[in-house]
């Protein structure tokens, strides 16, 4: 059984997520601002996971990771967005204790979160299948995708990663990384549209 729980964070109203799974927690994306709220609604964070490696989205990092002395999976190409702020946001800077490569299945505390890499966003962006839940981060949203007009996007990459996830046949509720959550389905009615504009 998954619970979930969700707040927008920060201006782009960016998705945190609180996973708990077998009474383990997860915290996905901690962006801007969302120390407190992640502080006031855990009570067993096992491990901190983000998507990509965007500020919105790796902003708390560091707090969280040194509050509850747990640790940071993040995928591998993107590291060096949470070490350097490339964008001069101002991110505080955070240094994963895990870096994840393409496609991985991992075990933490015996639950099972595999990563699946869809990059194109950014050199690392993935998502993140927890139970029968996909988190996609920024590489999809409802009835939309991420975009590939940033420094490190990559119009080609989004669109193999499009062709990837077209072939995903189990039918993953998909909570992305902002706005409403979706299907894999529903997703998969439109995002053939989408190889045609990028």
């Amino acid at each position: 059984m998954i619970d979930i729980k969700q707040k927008p964070c920060g201006m782009y109203m960016t998705n945190c997520y609180i996973v708990k799974v077998d009474g383990e927690e997860f915290i996905i994306d901690p962006g801007v601002d969302a120390t407190k709220w992640v502080r006031d609604n855990v009570k067993n964070p096992v491990a901190i996971l983000n998507t990509h490696g965007h500020f919105d989205h790796v902003w708390s990092n560091a707090e969280l990771k040194e509050f509850f002395n747990i640790p940071i999976y993040t995928p591998k190409d993107d590291v060096f967005m949470l070490l350097s702020d490339p964008f001069s946001q101002g991110t505080p800077p955070s240094t994963p204790d895990i870096e994840v490569v393409g496609d991985e299945e991992l075990k933490i505390d015996g639950v099972k979160v595999k990563y699946i890499f869809f990059p194109g966003h950014t050199p690392g962006c993935s998502a993140i299948l927890i139970d029968d839940v996909l988190f996609s981060g920024d590489f999809i949203f409802k009835n939309s995708i991420g975009r590939v007009d940033f420094p490190y996007s990559n119009p080609q990459d989004m669109k193999n990663s499009i062709e990837k996830f077209m072939k995903i046949k189990e039918d993953y509720r998909v909570f992305p990384g902002h706005g409403e959550s979706t299907t894999v389905a529903q997703e998969q009615k439109t995002l053939p549209a989408w190889l045609n504009y990028i």
